[in-house]
């Protein structure tokens, strides 16, 4: 991981994202017990956990969606943990949460094209190449959000981000309950990313999905990191990965 002061100096040698010693709460109930974390430029990072191990308010605590927090949270070497939410997002990042968050009674396109920059135009995927990576949102382009399918909804949730120029994802089990052709083309969407230069940090129960397409690993239990390790470790981990998840 790299050092504080490195994070703090900023510029191209910082990380895409860092966490010191993060905490959060919700109301009186403290989730987060000082949670480390380090994710460089064009990174898949996975977060694995059980639930209720702290991955998601995680993610919330990165956006600023928690209640209380302390520590820091640093962006391209940047302090962040006492910006609000929408300046966190203007800092890059698009967080897709897992409850997905389509607007029903617009359609598909209209949905794609409702979200605002929170990064430089050049950077916001066209939606030429929105409907070339998912090429089901372009035959449902028409259809309300209502009448597409938990697969197609998840895609049109993480498309949506990208129309904003973000360029640091954060992604909830953006696999759960879907079709394994479904998942499939998510796996494919994650590798198009990744070769585009996107950071992607995943939140993930199905060890499957994520096993392939992630550089590095963090477990979590009980609002703190027990295990990291990187891609080329994973099956040296599997029996600690099988005690703690039972994978």
């Amino acid at each position: 991981m790299s050092t504080a002061s490195e994070g703090k100096a900023g510029g191209a040698s910082a990380p895409a994202l860092e966490l010191e010693g993060l905490q959060a709460w919700y109301g009186e109930s403290h989730i987060l017990h000082g949670v480390d974390l380090s994710v460089n430029h064009g990174e898949v990072v996975t977060l694995l956990g059980r639930n209720g191990a702290g991955r998601t308010t995680t993610l919330r605590a990165i956006m600023g969606l928690t209640g209380r927090r302390q520590g820091s949270i640093r962006v391209d070497g940047a302090e962040t943990i006492q910006l609000s939410t929408h300046q966190v997002a203007h800092r890059g990042i698009g967080y897709c949460p897992e409850e997905r968050g389509i607007f029903a009674a617009l359609s598909c396109e209209e949905n794609l094209l409702l979200p605002p920059l929170v990064g430089p135009r050049a950077q916001a995927m066209s939606l030429e190449e929105i409907y070339a990576m998912f090429p089901n949102l372009y035959e449902r382009r028409h259809s309300q959000g209502t009448r597409l399918s938990g697969g197609e909804q998840q895609m049109l949730a993480v498309a949506r981000i990208l129309r904003t120029g973000a360029r640091l994802l954060l992604l909830d089990e953006i696999s759960e309950g879907l079709a394994p052709v479904i998942v499939q083309a998510l796996a494919r969407m994650i590798v198009t990313l990744k070769a585009k230069g996107y950071t992607i940090v995943m939140v993930e129960q199905n060890f499957r999905f994520a096993a392939p397409l992630a550089d590095r690993f963090y477990v979590m239990e009980h609002g703190r990191i027990v295990e990291r390790f990187g891609a080329a470790e994973l099956s040296t981990k599997m029996p600690v990965l099988h005690e703690l998840l039972g994978v």
